[in-house]
């Protein structure tokens, strides 16, 4: 087998596969042995050699299916057509909103996959397969894909909800420090999702509507629940949105507020010393004609007066309700 060959079998047509296990017997492959997936790494240049000779797809077509980045969608093509779709990335060490792409080419006898990491759900539908409990055709094949790729993506939504869930218990905390960090964060995870499940979306939706040879009418019931699937997660993902900006514009004003009471307070307490400040620095000045300074008791009724005039501040400030 060459390098970028993942797997390669036959369905039977009974929810199982048989194994193919050598290039020859892929090359040598005819339909009537089966429906054939080919499932390839498209970043080996084996599999993309293997590609040009297949001769299922001209030049333009295959560097579509290969390309570094491409956006969920289908096309037709010469000999069938091309599906590109998008799934959560769950593996090790990665951030969910980084979708793993993976892209189809499909017409009545053959699929070929293709993806550079690794997918979840792709190793999914080849343990049915082993199990017997798989696809039988073509369009089951795909719908079963498409179904795993989107229910997949069910776990990650509802931890975006539950971590809103948490910042929003923290604003009811005010001696808890808010992360802005964490949430800025879950913003570009809910708007990096949304970037992909909107066109994905769509390409379901035109896959649905749109004929095709090799896709089943009684499958298309399938299609319309994994688009609709799809379709609440995309609305699930703009509540996300709507709810953290929400938090965001929460957290600015009670900042804000908090900022305001501590700069009117630095303002009240200003203007109460301001005429004491005044006072005391007039009488502090180093020149003759001070009165009291031949007085025992000057010092004394100085301070008297300043509490006096304090208090008459306040209580001038307390019927202005400036306090």
């Amino acid at each position: 087998m060459f390098n970028g060959l993942l797997h390669a079998l036959t369905l039977d047509e009974q929810g199982g596969a048989h194994i193919i296990e050598s290039s020859t017997d892929l090359n040598n492959w005819q339909p009537e042995q089966g429906k054939l997936w080919v499932h390839l790494d498209y970043s080996q240049a084996d599999a993309i050699e293997w590609l040009k000779n297949s001769e299922l797809l001209t030049d333009y077509e295959l560097a579509s299916l290969t390309a570094d980045e491409t956006r969920p969608r289908i096309t037709k093509v010469t000999n069938g057509c091309m599906l590109f779709l998008r799934g959560v990335n769950l593996n090790p060490a990665q951030s969910p909103e980084d979708m793993v792409s993976i892209r189809l080419f499909i017409n009545e006898n053959i699929v070929i996959t293709t993806r550079k990491r690794r997918l979840l759900s792709v190793q999914d539908v080849l343990m049915s397969l082993t199990e017997k409990t798989g696809p039988s055709s073509i369009s089951e094949l795909v719908c079963q894909l498409t179904h795993n790729l989107t229910s997949r993506m069910q776990g990650v939504i509802d931890n975006l909800d539950d971590s809103l869930d948490e910042f929003e218990d923290e604003i009811d905390e005010p001696t808890k420090r808010f992360d802005n960090q964490g949430l800025s964060q879950l913003r570009r995870q809910t708007i990096g999702l949304k970037r992909y499940l909107k066109p994905q979306k769509e390409a379901l939706t035109m896959l649905m509507t749109n004929r095709y040879s090799w896709l089943d009418e009684n499958d298309k019931a399938k299609l319309n629940e994994t688009t609709n699937l799809l379709i609440r997660f995309i609305e699930e993902l703009d509540n996300s949105i709507e709810r953290a900006q929400i938090i965001q514009q929460t957290m600015t004003s009670q900042v804000s507020e908090q900022l305001n009471q501590r700069m009117y307070v630095m303002s009240v307490v200003a203007a109460l010393f301001l005429p004491l400040g005044f006072l005391t620095g007039l009488l502090g000045v180093n020149v003759g004609g001070i009165p009291g300074t031949e007085s025992p008791y000057a010092f004394s009724a100085f301070v008297i007066f300043l509490v006096v005039l304090t208090g008459a501040i306040g209580v001038y400030f307390k019927n202005k309700r400036w306090l």
